[in-house]
């Protein structure tokens, strides 16, 4: 091991093995070549350091989950809308018996206690000290340092599974994971630049001062009857920093909803210690949300599902995994929810940890939730650690979410220049959007040729209006972000179920096959001009990114939705 001007280089084999294990060939189940640049590696863990791990377990019938999610979620599926219960989707997820029996066998024989960590029992925690951690897992724990806050972190280069638990357990965690703990962040900004609308692009009379309910509701066909079901629930995710302000809601409300009762509210729901304080500091991503569904989704109970730094699925999970299994548990989630946080995807999250997460969107997806998230707000993907090639955004990467770019101007909308669009490097081009991504690959693929995974799940799915929205929060401010675009087509398809219940049809649940078939593309108004053009550094004299063509594009997806279309494509 040498530092070379401060920078750490370690000779991996993988990594400084445990002595105990260098003696023997060890086949390792996973294994990392490089430290992350954040960390730097300070030595050998203590052997009585505690630690918890927890095992994903093999789960019991997962492509079936994924066929039962298709067949509920297809429009042309004789089950579709036949979304399943809870009990019914714990069956595909739940782990075989035999890999239960292998798992507590194992734990029992080496005085270790298993606990459950999921509704379906595919996630079970342990405790070990490190010593015992790396005998068991031909392991060596070490200890590495957040050379941005300090935060020191115990995780090893390598492991393996014991004999007992192959082909029982998918992976351990948390071991060669290593993430930004500060990471995950809101994709609201305050907007410096972007496209200039055109010299004749006409301004509706509602969106002269900029967007608001009023100014949504006339671009988008909104209307504003309240909804009648009280069990038809819209959730906003909060994550700290997210802190909406009722005071501030009820200004908001009296200035540009006068026909809300100005006290109307909101639900909180705290996880991870999570809680909508008052009293803490607060950034505009929280009113925003709130402001704009409970704005726009005239009589829908809003729930704010607020996600706090005490996660129990740890710093590599940041509380994602938790928040999904929050809403597992429940017999009855929210059957709309929108997402404004997001990080990188390669940078942030590890595959396993990614395809863990977005499986249980699947789930939820399977039960009849609308799942959409922000695209973010950083173009192809500027990664401090990858300026050559674009990186995806995470959930959006995720195939069983709706991805929501955004838009500029008002007639004609436009892409955002912000809007992040591209490819995933963790999952494959999805059925449902091979015939659209194949043709934009065809016409446009050769530009930015290289920097993209071309055989990946392209996003978003689609889009909506992302600029010059305005919150109150003790005075009034002009935002953009993909993360306004978001809760605005939630509140929509909110409004939709709320019709569909009243006539006894089921909720619209996962919207991706829907908007893919032929009646959804035709259903969208597509967006053929601008692009998502960003710089990423100082130096980068010519902006880089994709353009908004006819068809879907990786800037703003299949195009935005009306009410009206939303409406036609469930058949109201």
């Amino acid at each position: 091991m040498v530092r070379i001007g401060g920078l750490l280089v370690v000779a991996l084999a993988p990594f400084a093995l445990a002595e105990a294990h260098t003696a023997r060939s060890v086949q390792y189940h996973e294994t990392r070549q490089t430290i992350p640049r954040r960390y730097s590696f300070t030595g050998a863990a203590p052997a009585n350091h505690n630690l918890k791990l927890r095992f994903a377990l093999k789960q019991s019938d997962p492509d079936g989950l994924i066929d039962a999610l298709y067949d509920v979620s297809d429009p042309d599926s004789p089950k579709y809308g036949q979304h399943l219960s809870k009990s019914e989707v714990e069956k595909f997820v739940a782990p075989k018996p035999e890999a239960m029996a292998a798992v507590t066998s194992w734990l029992l024989q080496h005085n270790l206690s298993g606990t459950p960590l999921s509704p379906a029992g595919d996630w079970v925690g342990f405790e070990l000290p490190v010593g015992q951690a790396n005998d068991l897992f031909s392991a060596n724990f070490s200890a590495f340092v957040d050379t941005s806050t300090g935060t020191e972190v115990v995780r090893t280069l390598a492991y393996a599974l014991p004999a007992e638990l192959q082909g029982h357990v998918d992976f351990v965690h948390p071991t060669v994971s290593f993430a930004d703990p500060t990471a995950t962040k809101s994709s609201t900004v305050v907007a410096t630049r972007g496209n200039t609308a055109a010299a004749n692009a006409s301004v509706p009379a509602a969106c002269i001062n900029g967007t608001t309910p009023a100014c949504l509701q006339s671009i988008y066909n909104i209307p504003s009857t309240p909804a009648v079901n009280k069990d038809n629930q819209l959730g906003v995710t909060g994550r700290q920093g997210g802190v909406a302000g009722y005071t501030f809601l009820e200004t908001f409300l009296e200035t540009l909803r006068p026909d809300i009762d100005p006290t109307t509210n909101f639900t909180v729901i705290g996880i991870d210690g999570g809680s909508n304080n008052q009293s803490l500091p607060s950034i505009s991503e929280g009113n925003l949300d709130i402001q704009y569904t409970i704005g726009v989704a005239t009589g829908v109970p809003v729930v704010y599902i607020f996600v706090g730094s005490q996660w129990q699925d740890g710093p590599e999970y940041q509380g994602w995994l938790d928040q999904a299994n929050y809403l597992l548990s429940q017999e009855n989630p929210p059957h709309v929810m929108t997402t404004s946080w997001g990080a990188y995807e390669e940078t942030e999250f590890s595959q396993p940890v990614t395809e863990r997460i977005c499986q249980a969107y699947a789930q939820l997806g399977a039960r009849g939730v609308s799942f959409l998230v922000a695209s973010l707000d950083e173009g192809v993907g500027c990664s401090p650690a990858n300026m050559t090639n674009f990186e995806a955004t995470f959930p959006s990467n995720c195939p069983y979410v709706t991805s929501v770019g955004g838009t500029d101007q008002y007639d004609p909308e436009i892409a955002w220049f912000a809007s992040s669009g591209g490819f995933t490097n963790y999952f494959p081009i999805p059925k449902y959007q091979q015939e659209v991504v194949s043709t934009w690959l065809a016409k446009y693929g050769s530009q930015n040729a290289g920097r993209y995974n071309a055989s990946g799940r392209g996003f978003p799915d689609i889009s909506a209006l992302a600029v010059k929205y305005l919150v109150y929060e003790g005075f009034w401010l002009e935002l953009a972000g993909t993360s306004a675009a978001s809760p605005v087509i939630a509140s929509m398809i909110a409004l939709v179920n709320d019709r569909l219940r009243s006539v006894g049809k089921p909720p619209l649940g996962w919207l991706n096959p829907l908007l893919y078939s032929k009646k959804g593309i035709a259903a969208l108004t597509d967006v053929v001009a601008g692009n998502s053009s960003i710089t990423c550094t100082e130096d980068d004299v010519t902006p880089r990114g994709f353009d908004a063509v006819p068809g879907w594009d990786p800037v703003t997806g299949l195009g935005v939705p009306s009410f009206d279309s939303f409406l036609a494509l469930a058949g109201l």
